[in-house]
């Protein structure tokens, strides 16, 4: 069976649910309630080249609401992008809350600027310009800043998730949560391989591989909610 054909068999999916589903729980309890200037970072994102790599508003909401239940002040953040993600976490901590911003990008990071800077939170973030892990290394050299973080979340390459969870594992506090984005990968992680187009195979598989070590872990609580592409929410308890 040809790519195509596959492709009859196995749609690609909004993951377990219809379109229409999504269009009304974006309009019904995710747009009316997003801030502004969320709304208007997601807007400019559409205008990126690789704006679908933007974070999902209900996604964002969910989030809001992770952040607001932990008191989260001090959060730090893999992959920035435009900063929709990085925006929302600054409005839902207090004023004198901090995120560490990382990612290599400074570009996409400085089409969002503008939008940070009009919702008045910059002065919460520190971004750096950089490879995430040599800056998780760096973080852990220092024993003081183990166990010091109320909340990450990771949206980067998808192939070293693994190595991003073994270094946020020790600086997030018991209690705390990492949150990973894209861990169904477009639902692609239910398919057969041949039935995925061949661009979204590699990915897929690390995210498989994620899904099945972090399933594992006795460090964490888990949950893998089928929103936006997937996000598996993990609470350290030990």
């Amino acid at each position: 069976m040809d790519d195509k054909s596959m492709l009859e068999v196995y749609p690609n999916p909004i993951i377990l649910q219809s379109e229409g589903l999504l269009k009304y729980i974006l309009e019904t309890s995710v747009y009316p309630r997003e801030a502004e200037t969320l709304k208007e970072l997601r807007n400019a994102t559409t205008k990126h080249p690789l704006g679908f790599m933007g974070a999902s508003p209900d996604v964002g909401q969910l989030m809001a609401l992770l952040l607001k239940l932990l008191n989260a002040k001090k959060t730090i953040e893999v992959g920035v992008f435009t900063g929709y993600s990085l925006l929302l976490t600054a409005l839902n901590i207090p004023r004198d809350g901090k995120i560490t911003a990382i990612d290599p990008d400074r570009k996409s990071y400085e089409m969002g600027l503008p939008f940070i800077k009009k919702a008045g939170v910059l002065h919460k973030i520190e971004y750096i310009e950089s490879l995430a892990l040599p800056v998780l290394d760096k973080l852990l050299q220092d024993p003081a800043n183990e166990g010091t973080f109320d909340f990450a979340f990771v949206d980067a390459d998808k192939n070293n998730y693994l190595n991003y969870h073994e270094r946020l594992i020790k600086l997030v506090k018991i209690g705390g949560i990492v949150a990973y984005d894209n861990t169904l990968w477009g639902g692609t992680v239910a398919l057969p391989e041949m039935a995925v187009s061949k661009p979204k195979r590699d990915w897929r598989r690390c995210a498989l591989d994620f899904n099945k070590a972090i399933s594992k872990d006795s460090h964490l609580e888990i949950a893998l909610v089928s929103i936006g592409d997937g996000l598996t929410i993990c609470r350290r308890v030990c």
